[in-house]
């Protein structure tokens, strides 16, 4: 490693920790937490399947990989589904969703900022804001889900929780 010199860096200056802040990552574990025990209060079995995103959460943050951190919300994504096709109520889905959208942003803005600026930085500020801001987006996208579900559930079947569901994950898009 090379300075714009030419020159080599000194040999007492360490190298920077590029891994995610700890408090990115203690955010993200405590949302995909949440986002088990709503799941699991949904449907058991598939609050086990959420679970393994806490696993994939930690391990996508200890790493520093944003691959990891998909797999991991792909996990949770699959255990919220399996929830609703088992019958579990809408307002644990929402909570379990928003938590694990919550948990994954969070974790994938830290493995950004431990690229960037490093994991000593000064970075708590920035995770609270940016963890706030998706759970309110999240929260008024799960708001509108459950009123068009409460509004519409007049003996609809499970596929419209789904393709409402599907509707909150679209919004919520929208607004990143």
């Amino acid at each position: 490693m090379s300075t714009a010199e030419g020159r080599e860096p000194p040999a007492d200056r360490p190298e920077r920790d590029t891994r995610p802040p700890t408090s990115a990552v203690l955010v993200s574990l405590v949302a995909a937490a949440v986002a088990t025990a709503a799941g699991t209060v949904a449907a058991p079995l598939g609050g086990a399947v959420v679970g393994m995103s806490v696993v994939g959460v930690a391990a996508g943050s200890t790493l520093g990989s944003s691959r990891v951190l998909l797999w991991a919300a792909a996990a949770g994504v699959v255990g919220i589904a399996l929830a609703a096709a088992l019958g579990g109520g809408a307002e644990p889905l929402l909570v379990a969703a928003v938590a694990l959208a919550v948990a994954w942003d969070v974790a994938d803005h830290g493995v950004l900022l431990g690229r960037q600026v490093g994991r000593a930085a000064r970075t708590r500020r920035n995770v609270a804001v940016h963890a706030a801001t998706t759970l309110l987006v999240g929260t008024l996208s799960a708001a509108v889900v459950y009123g068009s579900y409460v509004a519409a559930s007049g003996g609809q079947p499970i596929a419209a929780l789904a393709l409402l569901l599907f509707g909150g994950v679209v919004l919520l898009s929208a607004f990143r």
